[in-house]
């Protein structure tokens, strides 16, 4: 994770390419259910607050990045023990100012917290969802979450976010489970049978 001033500025100019890439992207994005519809438009409603939406420093609430890791397989996925709030979840975090996508911010987000090189990305989202959360003495975290591939040497390292990581059969989740997480196992499956990332067996 980036530390000091750079990870806590508010300059919104700062998020300029970030935020420009993820209007454009919900713009064109076909959503996965109608729930993920629903907090799509009030995530591009929060946008239009302009580039400091994407800021965990906007209070009214701000855009973050998650993914659902698989294995090449996709007969497990990764999920982390969070430190914080003591439920498995999926990886993932604030943007940052040297993120200029979200699909980078989601990325960039998945290799920290996994440990795990040569990660890949389908581009396309499988989810958004919209949760309240304690940052800023609260807000909202609008997650637009992707489906990332593992290489099939993948070893995982926990890092300080986690209490532990562990993979888990798609259809045998670990309890506790946080809420919106569940919901991103079929579309995940379904980006990883259509993706042209997915590796060879």
């Amino acid at each position: 994770m980036i530390t000091g001033p750079t990870a806590q500025t508010t300059e919104p100019e700062t998020y300029k390419a970030l935020h420009a890439d993820a209007t454009a992207l919900l713009e064109g994005w076909q959503p996965t259910s109608p729930d993920a519809a629903s907090a799509r438009d009030r995530t591009l409603a929060l946008l239009a607050a302009g580039p400091v939406a994407m800021s965990r420093q906007h209070r009214p609430g701000h855009v973050t990045a998650s993914a659902l890791v698989l294995d090449s397989t996709g007969s497990r996925v990764l999920l982390c023990l969070h430190v914080k709030f003591g439920r498995w979840v999926q990886l993932g975090g604030h943007c940052e100012p040297v993120d200029q996508t979200l699909v980078a911010a989601a990325l960039r987000e998945a290799t920290e917290e996994s440990g795990i090189a040569g990660l890949r990305i389908d581009p396309v989202p499988i989810d958004v969802d919209v949760h309240q959360v304690q940052c800023q003495g609260g807000s909202a975290h609008h997650d637009v979450r992707f489906a990332v591939i593992a290489p099939p040497s993948a070893v995982e390292q926990v890092s300080d976010e986690a209490e532990e990581l562990g993979w888990f059969p798609p259809d045998q989740l670990p309890e506790p489970l946080a809420g919106g997480t569940v919901q991103l196992v079929a579309p995940a499956l379904a980006a990883l049978r259509r993706s042209p990332l997915r590796l060879a067996p």
